[in-house]
């Protein structure tokens, strides 16, 4: 097995005025289950492929262990990469399939079929190895792809979205099985996906991108409670946390009718800005009665019921502009649509960020 490094990694596609991956510094560790993330055009998906050797690198370095593969080709790589689309042979069956690199590469029949026949068994794929891949369904064609991988016994796993085809009850299960899988043959991982919420439950370390640059890479409980800037905030966790620009008073901010209190160190970095931004989880607002605590009045449009629990999205009035608003609430005390509901944020819970750099000032 090995670590993976980028080292300030750029690719810059020709004709283009703008890095699509620009100075890339990321370590990953061996053995270790990384995942890159972010919106679309972000770079992620370009930067596995930089590390594949499908991209050219413009500029930087990208090591395997203590091998510089910048400039080798896939083949001299000893990676192993898992994509969207499953990338099957039609005509081939489920065996040939996965052992069809190791034929490639001369090795004799009977340690081919040992070798399938091992990662089928860890797949649950022994009943199949006959069968053509459409007589597969989606998650076992996934499956069928990543037992190509497995066979290889490479050092590096490369996965691409590779559960992006598949149907919402199905991604849950196959992700928990990857994520096992890993774990079980402890093959350092650079997973790709847009779904964050697919990156937080999966990944040892989840690294957020945006436009190229590597916003933050952390556990995802570290990006969860301490998102670095207004990015990952508003990019990490579902629903998004409540990104809402307000005033500073004296000792803090003011939010609604409360004061939330704001070290004088947390606040060096506002400079001259007259406001900051807040940020409040949807669970971290507590329901008060009205006319007790002074809070924020939130006009309920939509709730959406769960069962354990459910979101109010509603309006809310600060500085005089209307403000979209999410607040998590008890499954047994869903409010009406058109009610008002009055809230106050939990102590403690804020996150306040530069509204001009968008960078962390809470601690």
């Amino acid at each position: 097995m090995a670590s993976v490094t980028f080292d300030k990694a750029t690719r810059l596609y020709p004709g283009g005025n703008k890095p699509a991956v620009d100075a890339l510094d990321l370590h990953v560790e061996d053995g270790e289950f990384l995942v890159l993330v972010g919106p679309s055009g972000c770079g992620k998906s370009t930067s596995l492929r930089m590390l594949a050797g499908l991209e050219d690198v413009n500029g930087g370095a990208i090591r395997i262990g203590d091998r510089d593969v910048t400039h080798l080709p896939p083949k001299d790589r000893d990676i192993a990469m898992v994509f969207q689309n499953y990338a099957l042979y039609p005509h081939m069956t489920v065996a040939d399939n996965m052992g069809f690199a190791l034929k490639i590469a001369g090795v004799n029949k009977a340690e081919i079929r040992t070798k399938v026949e091992e990662a089928a068994k860890i797949l649950d794929l022994t009943e199949y190895l006959d069968r053509k891949p459409k007589a597969l369904s989606g998650g076992q064609r996934q499956r069928v792809a990543m037992g190509r991988a497995i066979v290889r016994q490479p050092q590096v796993f490369l996965m691409d979205e590779p559960l992006s085809n598949l149907d919402a009850k199905l991604r849950v299960s196959t992700r928990t099985q990857i994520a096992g899988l890993q774990r079980r043959l402890g093959i350092t991982t650079v997973y790709v996906t847009h779904d964050q919420t697919e990156a937080m439950t999966m990944g040892d370390r989840v690294a957020v991108l945006k436009d190229g640059l590597l916003q933050q890479v952390d556990t995802p409980r570290n990006m969860y409670d301490r998102p670095a800037n207004l990015f990952v905030a508003g990019f990490i966790g579902s629903p998004a946390m409540n990104l809402i620009e307000v005033p500073l008073v004296d000792g803090g901010v003011k939010f609604g009718g409360s004061v939330i209190n704001i070290s004088r160190e947390d606040l060096a970095g506002v400079g001259s800005d007259k406001t900051v931004t807040v940020g409040i989880r949807p669970e971290h607002f507590e329901i008060v009665p009205a006319g007790g605590i002074e809070g924020v009045a939130v006009t309920v449009n939509v709730v959406e019921e769960l069962g354990a629990d459910g979101f109010v999205y509603g309006t809310t009035k600060v500085a005089g502009e209307d403000k979209d608003i999410v607040v998590r609430v008890h499954g047994r005390q869903i409010p009406a649509k058109g009610a008002t509901i009055n809230v106050v944020p939990n102590g403690g819970e804020p996150h306040v960020f530069s509204t001009t750099s968008g960078a962390r000032l809470s601690n």
